[in-house]
């Protein structure tokens, strides 16, 4: 009988934990979510008043760089291309990275842009895969082809840097499509601030959005309650997440599909990690080591008004394995940067960041996931006061609706003319909607993503996405 009773008081103190812990990061996302109210209405007033676009023409925007790590694109490789070339920026190349293909994402290149084969000569100043072949083009003297021996997108990206001419390089996915005053945006985070190494912009989700040569020409709502959850949920992770974190110099991802990167720095921390399905946040933490680790004054941003559209997934199976495939970079990237966690030597992220990132993050899930199951049994069983549990699930589910609705709000801050009024009380109906089943959906993809990371750590997996509207 002690045994048992034992048994039943860890589990009635486990019930308490579990809601404890809900609540403590409902609130976490509450403070979060004032933070950048306050700071995207301050960078906004900032934006309008620096009147971003005067500097289109200017000789003192850095060059960058753009590579578009292929596998396997054929059905977008050549529209994304031609999207990129009508970028409003003065300087940047094109450096489409073919990581040994084996459908006809080269031939599609080659064909569209009237490409020739050249010698060159290539610095590796990161190892890489074998480059087997450059490609260039009289008509587009901005668009280089490179066709490698396959090695993953971390040494694509890589071989793309060694490849590369300019101070400032981005990492594009081929299914994404950045606004075409982005690069602008977001190139000014380093002329403002000489010591800005990374500068990260917003994703947000495309379906349902026609977007024509990096313009946003109108919105419909997609027809798939899927892929409206995750429009809502896009708000919440970059508006409210990514502008707090960078008000502390803490960021520590950078989303692969846009970032902006000072090419010397990355080479130093010695490019992207291979074998990680985690290489965007990976190489922000990496940086964020190495240069805490040498004291060097450095800083790394988010501009909010750079957006990058992408294709979000069109089923269950899909965005299953896209948040498995999340939540196992964010561990493998954890784990090897353990030494940074509580360590005072780097600051705030060490402090701050990486303990939230470990504890809420990564361990949240799984605690979120036994409390689903666990809180319910209890009740049933008699050892849990009913009022106290309904209370604390409205206290928990009118939180998750605040942040949700207060997201969207940001959204429209910062993204004006977007939708309508009817489409916007629409979504409005989604931020509340998502917090009965989808959110609790997604987190245990996450829980699973955590008890196979040994089994798919070096997996990506392919997601389905159709064509952008043009």
């Amino acid at each position: 009988m002690g045994f048992l009773n034992a048994i039943r008081h860890f589990i009635v103190f486990f019930n308490y934990f579990c809601m404890a812990f809900t609540l403590l990061l409902n609130l976490i996302y509450i403070v979060q979510l004032f933070v950048s109210f306050f700071r995207v209405n301050r960078n906004y007033n900032k934006t309008f008043s620096d009147d971003y676009l005067s500097y289109e023409d200017s000789e003192n925007l850095l060059p960058i760089s753009l590579i578009i790590p292929a596998f396997n694109e054929q059905e977008h490789i050549v529209q994304n291309v031609r999207s990129l070339m009508k970028l409003n920026y003065p300087h940047f190349e094109i450096i489409v990275v073919n990581d040994g293909s084996t459908d006809k994402t080269g031939d599609k290149v080659i064909e569209a842009f009237h490409m020739h084969k050249i010698e060159t000569s290539i610095r590796y100043q990161i190892p890489t895969q074998k480059i087997e072949a450059v490609y260039y083009s009289k008509t587009y003297p901005n668009l280089l082809y490179v066709q490698k021996a396959n090695g993953g997108k971390s040494d694509a990206l890589n071989a793309g840097i060694n490849i590369s001419k300019y101070p400032l390089f981005t990492c594009l996915d081929a299914d994404s499509r950045i606004e075409k005053d982005a690069l602008l945006r977001l190139s000014m985070e380093f002329i403002k601030d000489s010591r800005t190494v990374v500068a990260g912009g917003i994703v947000r989700i495309a379906n349902g959005s026609k977007i024509v040569d990096g313009e946003l020409k109108g919105f419909t709502m997609p027809k798939k309650l899927i892929e409206r959850f995750q429009i809502v949920e896009y708000y919440r992770s970059f508006l409210m997440g990514r502008v707090f974190w960078a008000a502390s110099n803490s960021l520590l991802i950078v989303s692969g599909a846009f970032g902006l990167f000072r090419k010397q720095t990355v080479i130093e921390v010695g490019g992207y990690k291979k074998n990680t399905i985690g290489e965007d946040m990976e190489i922000v933490v990496r940086i964020h080591h190495y240069m805490r680790k040498h004291c060097r004054k450095y800083k790394v941003k988010f501009n909010e008004f750079s957006v990058c559209w992408t294709q979000g997934p069109m089923s269950l199976n899909d965005i299953r394995s896209q948040r498995r495939r999340w939540q196992i970079g964010l561990m493998d990237t954890l784990i090897s940067h353990a030494s940074m966690t509580f360590n005072p030597r780097y600051g705030f992220v060490g402090l701050v960041s990486m303990p939230y990132n470990w504890i809420f993050e990564l361990f949240g899930a799984l605690v979120e996931t036994i409390g689903y199951f666990l809180i319910p049994f209890t009740l049933i069983m008699g050892e849990l006061n009913m009022f106290f549990f309904v209370i604390y699930f409205l206290l928990s589910v009118s939180l998750g609706v605040i942040l949700s609705e207060g997201s969207l709000v940001l959204e429209q801050y910062t993204h004006r003319a977007a939708m309508t009024a009817k489409q916007s009380i629409a979504i409005s109906v989604y931020a509340i909607l998502e917090n009965f089943g989808y959110r609790q959906i997604i987190t245990i993809f996450r829980v699973e993503g955590i008890l196979k990371y040994r089994k798919l750590r070096k997996t990506w997996g392919k997601i389905k996405r159709k064509e952008f509207e043009q």
